[in-house]
Formats: structure tokens, C-alpha cells, sequence
């Protein structure tokens, strides 16, 4: 699936996969228009489906990006320039231990931290890496958490978040025959780690992997808040308060706009967008190559009679495009990447 981030200057960064090719464009006009692809480089078996795929993220001293093989190596590369992307080293430092290919990449300044399912131990745990001069190299790798019932949830993607010196993981747990999502964090850079926190109050019992992860975004108030999925309902918790439930579904994620939450959740074959109680949002197909995606063009954190004549100049070509478009494979919001699977139908939903 396709990842993004954007730069100290507001320049957006995507990269994907497509077969063996980690594939990788720009916008420099907040998502307007983006480049044509370039070819970062082409990994023999690149897990890039089913929320895997190469992970991007910016530092003060550049890009870089992550991929990770389905035989369970990460590798990272770096962009020399605009044009030209070179390997430069390898993130795990024991071969062939990231067979679940799950992972997430983050930075901020100078610090960037990667982490990874890791079976390393014989069971999936959480391990991450360091590194410090824009992913050519990467500290000795870390175990982060391992769960006392021996694995974390196997098929869940682990999420990272970098901000200043501060590291915070969001991953699913198994634990007491629960499958539940769990907050670990660092103050020092990913050195060390506190405890591993629970979120939310109540628990999903259940055998199997339910195969969702969640998000988490750092507020301008300085607040970490999540959204995952627990059974079949989307859940936002801040940390240690309550979880709140906010809609029926899976495959969660959010963002932070303006001050406000940014919701999105898979209901049924629906794309759901929620922007508050009070926001209204239009959102465009566009397409690249084979891959189809959803652009939110407009944002608007008004009542819906402020909205109605931005929404009515937008409404014949958005319905038209939607109808033309049907199938989408990943949802950007505002910058943000969702990943959402395939062949699902863009829905939008005024509030």
C-alpha cells in the first residue's frame, strides 16, 4: 500500500510498490499535482499488499525510504536528488526475522526510528532501529516489547510516531486471550522504553488476528491520541482517558487538521470520512498509472450552510469522477496516507 509524508517545507512524498519496483513522486503545490513516478529501485520480492509496503519518512538530512522483502529483510534507500535514489543499508541486523513484512517508519530532525514484527525470538515481537544521519546507516536493532503469552497479534501492523526526542508505538497485543491495543513509548530517543500501556477499557476476546492496526497522531496541544478497531467497531482514545466510540468498522486511521481529528474507517464496501461534527469535505479520484486514488481538495471546518455553495461548485464533477472511478486503492487525506485494500467504493459523508 502507499505511505506519505510531508517535509519541513510542506512538500508531499509518496512511495509505493508495484510488483518488484518501489515506486516514488512528489507534490510540491499541497497535492494539486504530483510528479510522474520514479523508480527508487526494484527488490526482488517486495512486499507491498495488504497494509505492507515501502514506508517513507523526512528528516532534517532527507528522505528516506523503507521496503521490506517477503523472505522478511528491511531495506532502506536514500535520495541523493530530486532524480536519483540510492540502497543504503539493511535495518535488521538478523537476517530474514520480518517474514510478516509489517513495519512503520518515522522521523523527525535528525532522529529516525523504524520498527518491525520480528520473530528473531521464535515468536512476534516488536523491535525498532535508530538511525541518526538520515537512514544511511542503522543502529543495532531493539527489542521493544515481547508479549508474556509469547506473540504480539501476528498480522497487525505496528505504528510509529517520532516527535522531537520522543518515540510512541501503537500495536495490538495478545495477551490473556485478548487481542487488544497497546501505547509503548520513549523519551529519550528510543534508548528505553517505558511500560507498555493498554488502551481503552474494555477488551476483544478473540483466537485469531483480526489483521488491523491502528493510527496515532500527536496534537497541536501536545496530546497523543489513537484509533483502532476493537470487534466490529472504530474506537478514538486519548491517552489515559476513555476510548470513545466513533463509528461502525475496520481498517482505521486518522489525522490532526487545524486542531481537529481526522477519522477514516472501511464500513462495509464504504470509504467513511468523519471530520468532526461539523466539516464538510470533498474529495476527488485522480489516477496514476494503474493505481487509483482519492485527493481531498477541500476541507471545510464550517457549518454545512457556510459549505453549501464551495460543496454545490464541486458536487457535478465529484459525482461524475466517483461514477467513472469506482475502484479505489488508497485514500489521501490532506497529506496523509490512508491504505484502504482494493476495490472498495468512495463514499462521502457530510456532517
Amino acid at each position: 500500500m502507499p505511505n506519505i509524508t510531508r517535509d519541513q517545507s510542506g512538500n508531499i512524498h509518496v512511495v509505493y510498490g508495484d510488483g518488484q519496483k518501489i515506486l516514488y513522486a512528489v507534490s510540491t503545490n499541497e497535492g494539486k499535482s504530483f510528479s510522474s513516478p520514479i523508480v527508487v529501485s526494484s527488490l526482488p520480492g517486495l512486499a507491498a499488499s495488504h497494509m505492507r509496503g515501502p514506508q517513507i519518512a523526512a528528516t532534517s538530512k532527507g528522505l528516506i525510504i523503507t521496503a521490506c522483502t517477503e523472505q522478511g529483510n528491511i531495506y532502506s534507500f536514500i535520495q541523493e536528488s530530486a532524480n536519483k535514489w540510492v540502497p543504503s543499508a539493511r535495518v535488521n541486523d538478523v537476517d530474514t526475522i520480518a517474514k510478516e513484512n509489517l513495519m512503520s517508519l518515522s522521523a523527525d530532525g535528525e532522529l529516525a526510528f523504524a520498527i518491525w514484527q520480528d520473530l528473531r525470538g521464535g515468536q512476534n515481537a516488536i523491535y525498532g532501529s535508530r538511525s541518526m544521519d538520515g537512514g544511511r546507516t542503522w543502529e543495532r536493532n531493539k527489542l521493544i516489547y515481547a508479549s508474556p503469552d509469547g506473540s504480539v497479534c501476528e498480522c497487525c501492523k505496528p505504528t510509529v510516531l517520532v516527535r522531537g526526542n520522543d518515540v510512541h508505538i501503537l500495536f495490538r497485543n495478545s495477551l490473556d486471550g485478548n487481542r487488544d491495543m497497546y501505547l509503548i513509548e520513549s523519551s529519550d530517543g528510543g534508548n528505553s522504553f517505558g511500560q507498555a500501556q493498554k488502551l481503552g477499557t474494555g477488551s476483544w476476546a478473540l483466537k485469531g488476528c483480526p489483521m488491523d492496526g491502528g493510527n496515532i497522531v500527536l496534537t497541536s496541544a501536545g496530546t497523543i491520541e489513537t484509533v483502532w478497531r476493537r470487534k466490529n467497531m472504530v474506537y478514538a482514545a486519548e491517552k489515559n482517558k476513555q476510548e470513545q466510540e466513533i463509528g461502525e468498522g475496520k481498517s482505521c486511521t486518522m489525522e490532526t487538521v487545524n486542531n481537529k481529528n481526522v477519522y477514516a474507517w472501511i464500513d462495509g464496501e464504504n470509504v467513511i470520512n468523519a471530520f468532526g461534527h461539523s466539516t464538510v469535505v470533498v474529495v476527488l479520484p485522480f489516477i496514476d498509472g494503474a493505481h487509483v486514488f482519492h485527493r481531498v481538495v477541500a476541507a471545510f471546518h464550517l457549518g454545512l450552510r457556510h459549505a453549501r455553495p464551495l460543496l454545490d461548485e464541486y458536487r457535478v464533477q465529484l459525482l461524475r469522477l466517483i461514477l467513472a472511478q469506482r475502484h479505489v486503492v488508497a485514500l489521501e487525506l490532506l497529506g496523509q496516507h490512508v491504505g484502504f485494500g482494493t476495490r472498495r467504493h468512495g463514499v462521502l459523508v457530510f456532517l
